[in-house]
């Protein structure tokens, strides 16, 4: 009489067997390990890319084109305070500097929108790193205060010398061609920074971000001038500010003093504090999160800002993880049955 037996079984996490030496190099030998590599990412691609269609009317359409220009705030000052340790809360610096190249561009010298926004973004960056070198050798929350003084400064400048339409702002200009372009292009633009950022910081030069951030004074006994790498970081998280800012300026064909607003400075951090900091598409999620939650406030006027305070204060004392640090960890718990 003869006796099959029976394999042996136990449970493993799907990830053991993935991960080989860092979380950037990985061995594949199946089907299901791929899909476990990439299920994340497509589904924040689909779910960015299905969002304009799904929207009920062109008012929720212009909404998750809102969360899409907050959610590239949100990565920028991830991307600052997170990797290269500059808590910069002057995001809407870079909104009202890309809004306003963009707006002197379209109105005075009749350039396209489809022209305007590219220019805005490379030159805003640049200008806005010119405007910020004097700060870069500031730290922690020296640097946040100067680049939170930033706005209001060139608002108040604006007003009083009544330059660039004062107080009227840059209206009339010109719209995108089309409003599926006006509804993809910032979510395009998001999904190139957030997968751009995710591939540069797991660069040389991002490994050089975050010696920097980790001990600027060790990076430079090296001999490595860290004003300028700081300035390359800030030249990068502000060219994508000012895309932000430029979009706005052609999305309500106008560009004036409300492109300093606080709120492109403070909901990009409560966004980032939401979804996860350090994460980079944590960022981009917390700003899909409150984007549409701050429109239905819109009536509280500006009381929204005591909500952005509660909700940061909330995860900073009970989940100072975030969302995407909490499911990450959750989605690497997932198991499944091997044989011994």
């Amino acid at each position: 009489m003869s006796t099959t037996t029976q394999p042996q079984r136990r449970k493993e996490r799907l990830d053991r067997g993935i991960k080989v030496r860092s979380e950037s190099i990985y061995a594949l030998a199946s089907w299901r390990e791929i899909a476990y590599l990439l299920a994340p990412r497509l589904a924040l691609i689909l779910g960015l890319l299905l969002l304009p269609l799904i929207a009920p009317n062109l008012y929720w359409q212009r909404v998750m084109s809102i969360a899409a220009v907050y959610g590239m705030l949100a990565l920028s000052f991830d991307f600052l305070a997170n990797y290269v340790g500059l808590v910069s809360l002057g995001g809407a610096l870079f909104t009202g500097i890309g809004a306003y190249i963009a707006g002197i561009l379209n109105s005075s010298f009749g350039v396209p929108p489809l022209l305007t926004i590219p220019i805005a973004t490379v030159a805003g960056g640049l200008l806005s790193t010119l405007i910020l070198l004097p700060v870069l050798p500031l730290r922690g929350v020296y640097f946040a205060i100067a680049t939170m003084l930033y706005p209001l400064f060139f608002e108040r400048i604006i007003a009083a010398a009544n330059i660039f339409g004062g107080t009227e702002g840059l209206s009339g200009l010109g719209y995108l061609p089309s409003v599926w372009l006006e509804a993809y292009l910032p979510i395009v633009a998001l999904l190139i920074a957030v997968f751009g950022l995710r591939r540069l910081v797991n660069a040389d030069l991002g490994l050089l971000f975050r010696g920097i951030k980790d001990n600027d004074q060790s990076v430079r006994a090296s001999g490595i001038n860290v004003t300028f790498y700081r300035a390359q970081a800030v030249f990068i998280a502000s060219a994508i500010g000012c895309f932000a800012g430029a979009y706005i300026a052609h999305l309500y064909s106008w560009a004036g003093m409300s492109s300093f607003a606080l709120d492109f400075s403070v909901l990009p951090i409560a966004a980032a504090t939401v979804g996860g900091p350090g994460t980079l598409a944590g960022a981009v999620i917390g700003s899909f999160i409150l984007s549409p939650v701050s429109e239905l406030l819109r009536a509280f006027g500006t009381l929204r800002i005591v909500f952005y305070a509660v909700v940061i204060v909330f995860f900073i004392v009970f989940r100072s993880e975030g969302l995407m640090n909490y499911a990450q960890r959750k989605y690497e718990q997932f198991e499944h049955w091997v044989d011994v």
